[in-house]
């Protein structure tokens, strides 16, 4: 098999294994909070349409508003199956990005090395952006989007190319440079939204972080070894 072939065949099976685990992982753990979250974010629109209706200009605007509102999924079988395409199409583009890895680096990878770099993509994509801007319930304020993604993105980058300088550079500098830029977008610090009000309980919110941050976990713990185990099985006839 080509390596070609190999990049993507690891790509789909390990991404289809680690995104069906992880929706069960959901389902069991972040779905019913976010539901929980859903009653305190309805309640607060329907407040706020309460006092929006006070004035006949207010009114209406409210009512354009309501009727811009985007599509959603139907809550049960079709959000579940949405929610399910969606982690698994995340864990194909993130097998893909491993899988070509493993072949960039032309050298026979074990599971113990795609469990490492399933790690480097937790810390990557999990843990670095979640320290500034941990997952939120719905009904609890936040930033405008835009600024919001942009530091994520950053803050991905970064500490994706410090690790790199760190692990891949044997040097001083380089280990220098590299916590440098792991620690930067934490010291310019992530778009915050001050004196919001929420009812969300605080111990709801810390409950979902959790949730989510352990299902990460699985999911890069799972796409590393499973990505490294696929590719290397079909690519070594090829070496």
């Amino acid at each position: 098999m080509s390596v070609f072939r190999s990049i993507v065949f690891s790509a789909v099976v390990a991404g289809l294994i680690a995104g069906a685990v992880v929706t069960i992982l959901q389902q069991l753990g972040t779905v019913p909070l976010i539901l929980r979250g859903e009653v305190f974010e309805q309640a607060a629109e329907k407040a706020k349409t309460a006092e929006t209706a006070a004035t006949p200009h207010q009114h209406q605007h409210a009512e354009h508003d309501h009727g811009a509102q985007a599509w959603e999924p139907q809550e049960g079988f079709e959000r579940n199956a949405f929610t399910a395409i969606a982690n698994v199409l995340t864990g194909i583009g993130f097998a893909l990005l491993l899988s070509g890895i493993y072949a960039l680096r032309d050298h026979p990878v074990t599971w113990r090395e795609g469990l490492l770099w399933g790690l480097a993509g937790f810390a990557v994509f999990t843990v670095a952006p979640g320290l500034g801007l941990p997952p939120e319930l719905p009904g609890v304020p936040a930033a405008p989007l835009l600024p919001r993604q942009i530091w994520w993105i950053a803050t991905a980058a970064a500490t994706a190319g410090g690790l790199g300088l760190v692990v891949f550079r044997k040097s001083p500098w380089a280990a220098v440079m590299g916590l440098a830029l792991i620690i930067l977008p934490h010291l310019i610090g992530a778009p915050e939204l001050v004196g919001e009000h929420t009812d969300v309980p605080t111990a709801l919110s810390h409950r979902f972080v959790v949730a989510v941050t352990l299902t990460s976990f699985v999911f890069w713990l799972l796409l590393g070894s499973l990505t490294s185990v696929i590719y290397q099985r079909f690519a070594t006839p090829t070496a």
